[in-house]
């Protein structure tokens, strides 16, 4: 290659972490994987663009970050996460483990309360919750300054604490109406 980027030595050493990233974005494993491709079909056709390799990491994550806000505005993921939901808790029936049911459950819960904040909060919450990412690189994955990353993680950490105290009260309420009708 002209630039001397050798896209299959990255994407062999980064794949993981933008499918992850594309994962916990788009809660779903088929747009996770459209995600992923996409993301290293652009860092081909933009390789130019990577002045440091050293930093390839951060430049395909943010293509990453692009390309799943793309990719969901496109298909409109939003409105078909009660369906995607259904489909998901009803997979494992042969799996009766309490754990691990308690622990798909919460962890369901996190992705739909994720999946209802602003795509910019959803990234913050991804990249240094999740992945566990420094203020410095989730600056430069997401092209903003480290305050701003401070403080949009601390914003969005409460956002999503109370969207997950909604959803804590909707499923209360569900098991409420379904215990007094038994």
């Amino acid at each position: 290659m002209s630039s001397g980027l050798d896209i299959e030595s990255l994407y062999r050493e980064f794949h993981l972490d933008i499918y992850r990233f594309s994962l916990y974005f788009s809660s779903n494993k088929q747009d996770a994987e459209d995600i992923t491709q996409e993301t290293f079909i652009k860092a081909i056709r933009n390789r130019h663009m990577l002045r440091d390799h050293a930093r390839a990491k951060y430049w395909l994550l943010a293509i990453a970050r692009h390309t799943a806000i793309d990719h969901l505005r496109k298909k409109k993921l939003k409105s078909a996460l009660p369906d995607l939901l259904e489909k998901m808790t009803h997979q494992d029936k042969k799996d009766t483990l309490d754990d691990h049911l308690l622990i798909k459950e919460l962890w369901q819960e996190i992705q739909s309360a994720l999946l209802r904040i602003k795509p910019h909060y959803r990234s913050l919450l991804i990249l240094r919750g999740i992945q566990e990412m420094t203020i410095k690189e989730t600056a430069e994955v997401l092209e903003c300054t480290e305050l701003k990353v401070r403080v949009d993680f601390f914003r969005a950490v409460k956002i999503l604490k109370k969207e997950l105290q909604v959803l804590e009260g909707v499923n209360e309420d569900e098991k409420r109406k379904s215990n007094s009708r038994g």
